[in-house]
């Protein structure tokens, strides 16, 4: 090698070196975040816990539902906002109060015609004013959290129906012939104290609603609230069309619109299940609707009841025997409380898409 070509050849590996260098000190210089986005960028994710070490860890959470969501490598359900839950159990609330204004009403009427034969006639009517006063107090507070009053009289409204159907029942049975034809039309009707206690579950639902635990979604019994609700506005809701069409049975469908709250509301009952049961999503447009009709029923239906009391001999006129023989003005109502917790249903649904 010449003396030439080795002096180029020095100078080559100088100018490399100082490429080099510049570069390494560009590098040096590089801003640290961006350096942290690329090292992010190239981190693999973590490797997945063996299989004993998940199932220790499931046995180790605080829930079953949190543990078995874990487990599976599910995405955590969204927490529903404070505001949410408060709107939704307010509609809750509602719902409540009208039921309990229903049989705050009808069962005075029919307990009066009774003339309060036995004492036990008289707590429907206790109980369904409390129920009312905790609907109304609830309707008006906005904030989070259980009450205690309100706990306490839906537990006891829930229970009344649960003891007053046993009465119906028991009245039932002791009429000649039992459970017969004659005795279903005419005797207690079997069906009208779950009334009172569908004011209360729907009460209670409402305080678990407000029950505000941070990054969880609200739930019933381990239960997503909303499918919970949409289960019981369901089974509401097919209770009540089975005592209508029972009573509209024994009016033999006089008038037609007699088939409209044995038709309309099984409709919205099938819904609520579908929802209850079906899969997650968020668009439920023609169930809400639906509702909706089947609320509006209930209002109409009173007009209908009062124009049934007017074709009564003596009409309005004689109100206070036209009345005791229906057919009776506060019963509809019920369809426009349990469509209102239907919508409270979805509300919860529309907020927790993936429950």
């Amino acid at each position: 090698m010449t003396t030439k070509q080795a002096g180029l050849g020095l100078l080559g590996s100088l100018a490399l070196g100082a490429i080099g260098v510049a570069l390494l000190g560009r590098v040096g210089h590089e801003p640290l975040s961006a350096r942290r986005r690329m090292l992010d960028a190239l981190a693999l994710p973590p490797p997945a816990p063996p299989p004993l070490e998940r199932l220790r860890a499931f046995g180790a959470g605080a829930a079953p539902a949190g543990r078995l969501t874990r487990w599976l490598g599910l995405p955590p359900s969204p927490a529903v906002s404070r505001a949410s839950r408060v709107q939704a159990a307010r509609r809750l609330n509602r719902s409540a109060g009208l039921l309990a204004s229903a049989v705050l009403l009808d069962s005075a009427l029919e307990h009066h015609r009774g003339s309060f034969r036995n004492p036990a006639m008289y707590t429907p009517l206790g109980v369904s004013v409390l129920s009312l006063a905790a609907a109304l107090h609830g309707t008006g507070d906005r904030r989070s959290g259980r009450h205690p009053f309100r706990t306490a009289v839906y537990a006891a409204a829930a229970t009344t129906g649960l003891v007053g159907t046993g009465f119906h029942i028991y009245n039932i049975t002791r009429r000649p012939g039992g459970f017969v034809w004659q005795n279903l039309f005419y005797g207690a009707p079997i069906g009208a104290p779950m009334a009172i206690s569908l004011a209360g579950l729907m009460g209670s639902a409402a305080e678990h609603v407000r029950d505000d635990r941070p990054g969880r979604a609200p739930r019933i019994f381990g239960l997503p609230a909303g499918r919970m609700l949409a289960a019981l506005s369901s089974a509401g809701i097919l209770g009540t069309v089975g005592e209508v069409g029972l009573l509209h049975f024994r009016g033999a469908y006089h008038n037609p619109a007699m088939f409209l709250p044995v038709t309309m509301p099984p409709v919205a009952s099938a819904l609520l299940l579908n929802t209850a049961l079906g899969p997650a999503r968020r668009d439920r447009w023609f169930t809400r609707w639906w509702l909706r009709l089947t609320a509006l029923l209930g209002f109409v239906g009173v007009g209908f009841h009062a124009y049934g009391v007017q074709r009564n001999m003596g009409g309005w006129r004689n109100w206070s025997q036209n009345l005791l023989n229906g057919p009776p003005l506060p019963a509809p109502p019920s369809f426009t409380g349990l469509a209102l917790a239907g919508l409270a249903a979805l509300d919860l649904l529309e907020d927790e898409p993936h429950a």
